[in-house]
C-alpha cells in the first residue's frame, strides 16, 4: 500500500473512531455550540429553573456580542422537568443524545440530578454547575464529569449551626429541621446533623425532624409536629422550596411559635420573601454568591449590565449564579487547544487551577478538586427584600434577644 493511500486509510479511521465516541462530535455542529439544561420552568419551584436559565442566558448574550467561540455562537436548550425526576430523565436523552450538546449546566435540584447522573456518565458529558449542594454530586476522589461551582448544603448548614451553637449559645437540641421528603432534604439533613454532632450531639433522637413532600404545600403536619414536640426548638433550619417553606413560616408565625427560621440557598430568597412579605422579617437565607443589587464585585457588575441587555426583571442571587457558571463554563473553554469536545471541556476546566472569576474569593478548579467555591453569605429578609447580615446579627434574632 502506497504512503499516501495508507494515510488516506488512517484519517478515515481515526474520523470514524472520533464519530463513534460518545460526546466526541458533540459541539461540532457548524455554526454553533449547544448547552443543556433539564430544570424546573414550572411548579413550586419554577422560580428556581427561570432564574437559573436567566442569568445563564445573559451571559451568553455576552459572549455572542463578543463573536462567540472562535466565531461559533453558543445556543442554550432548556427543557422544563417540572421539579421531577421522572420528567428528567426523557428531558436528558433528548439533550444527550438528540441535541448532541456540548455540556448540560445549570440544572435545577438534587432529586433530578440524582436521576440525570446514570446518563451523563454514559455519555460521558459535562454536568456543570447544578443548582444543588448534595454530596452526591460531591464525591472524593471527584467524578470526572461533574463539576460544581457552589458551596454545598453541609457547608451552608454548617455556617448555620457553628453561628447558632457557638455565637447564639444553643444547645445543639435546640435546632430542629424541616426538610422536604426527598434526596433534597436528606443531603441537607445529613450534613446538619454531622454539623451537630460536631457541637455535642450524641444521639438522632435529640433532633426534632419533620419533612413534607416534594412538589407539595403539604406542611401541616410537619407543623403539627413542631408545635406538639416536649422541648419547642428556638431555631429551625430548612431545606426546602420557596412554595412550601414560605406557607410553614406563615402557619408557623401565626400559631404563636417563636423561633429563628434559617433556609439555604436553594430557597430561592427573592421567591421567598416576595411569597411572605412582611411575614418574612427577620427569617434568614445563606447564599453561595455576593449579594446581587448591593455589591460592587467586577463579575456582579458585569451580570447586573450583562442581565440588563436581556430584560428589565429584578435581579437574583439565582440568575448570578448561573451568569457565573457561565462565565465559569467559558473560562475553560478558553483553556482549551484543538477541537472543542465535551472530554477536551472537562481538560480545559481542569487546567484553570486557581482562579479569579471577580466575585471577591479566589476559585479553584483541578484534576482532584471538582467544587470551585466553598463560601457562604449570610441574608435576612426584610420587608420583602433580602438584605446582607453578619452572624452575629443573625443569632440576635433568637427568641429572648433584642433584633436589630
Amino acid at each position: 500500500m502506497s504512503r499516501r493511500r495508507r494515510g488516506g486509510v488512517l484519517l478515515l479511521l481515526w474520523t470514524l473512531i472520533m464519530v463513534s465516541l460518545p460526546g466526541a462530535a458533540a459541539a461540532e455542529k457548524a455554526g454553533e455550540l449547544l448547552l443543556g439544561m433539564s430544570t424546573a420552568l414550572s411548579g413550586p419551584a419554577g422560580d428556581l429553573g427561570r432564574e437559573m436559565r436567566r442569568g445563564v442566558l445573559a451571559g451568553i448574550a455576552r459572549v455572542n456580542r463578543a463573536g462567540g467561540i472562535n466565531g461559533r455562537r453558543l445556543r442554550l436548550i432548556a427543557l422544563d422537568d417540572g421539579y421531577e425526576p421522572a420528567r428528567t430523565a426523557p428531558n436528558m436523552h433528548q439533550l444527550l443524545e438528540k441535541d448532541r450538546v456540548l455540556a448540560v449546566i445549570g440544572n435545577v435540584g438534587t432529586p433530578t440530578a440524582i436521576a440525570s447522573l446514570p446518563l451523563i456518565r454514559e455519555q460521558r458529558t459535562l454536568f456543570f454547575a447544578p443548582f444543588s449542594g448534595a454530596g452526591v454530586l460531591r464525591r472524593d476522589p471527584p467524578e470526572r464529569y461533574v463539576i460544581n461551582l457552589r458551596a454545598s448544603y453541609a457547608e451552608e448548614i454548617s455556617a448555620m449551626v457553628d453561628a447558632l451553637v457557638d455565637r447564639g449559645g444553643l444547645r445543639p437540641e435546640q435546632i430542629a429541621f424541616f426538610t422536604q421528603r426527598d434526596g433534597y432534604g436528606d443531603a441537607g439533613y445529613v450534613g446538619g446533623f454531622a454539623a451537630l454532632k460536631r457541637h455535642g450531639l450524641r444521639s438522632e433522637q435529640q433532633v426534632l425532624h419533620v419533612r413534607y413532600r416534594r412538589n407539595t404545600l403539604a406542611v401541616e403536619n410537619a407543623l403539627a409536629d413542631l408545635l406538639l414536640a416536649e422541648h419547642p426548638p428556638s431555631a429551625v433550619i430548612m431545606v426546602g422550596a420557596y412554595a412550601p417553606c414560605a406557607k410553614f413560616i406563615r402557619l408557623a408565625r401565626r400559631s404563636g411559635l417563636d423561633v429563628l427560621f434559617l433556609n439555604v440557598s436553594f430557597v430561592g430568597s427573592a421567591a421567598l420573601a416576595r411569597e411572605l412579605g412582611v411575614d418574612g422579617d427577620g427569617v434568614v437565607v445563606t447564599q453561595v454568591v455576593p449579594h446581587p443589587t448591593q455589591s460592587n464585585l467586577p463579575l456582579v457588575k458585569a451580570y447586573r449590565t450583562d442581565l440588563r441587555r436581556i430584560d428589565n426583571l429584578p435581579f437574583s442571587f439565582v440568575s448570578l449564579e448561573g451568569y457565573a457558571a457561565l462565565r465559569t463554563l467559558l473560562a475553560g473553554m478558553e483553556k482549551v487547544v484543538g477541537p472543542l469536545t465535551r472530554e477536551t471541556l472537562i481538560d480545559g476546566l481542569e487546567q484553570l487551577g486557581e482562579f479569579d472569576l471577580g466575585i471577591g474569593m479566589p476559585l479553584k478548579i483541578d484534576a482532584r478538586n471538582h467544587q470551585a467555591g466553598h463560601r457562604v453569605w449570610p441574608t435576612r429578609l426584610k420587608k420583602g427584600t433580602v438584605v446582607p447580615v453578619s452572624w452575629d446579627q443573625v443569632v440576635a434574632g433568637l427568641p429572648g434577644r433584642s433584633r436589630p
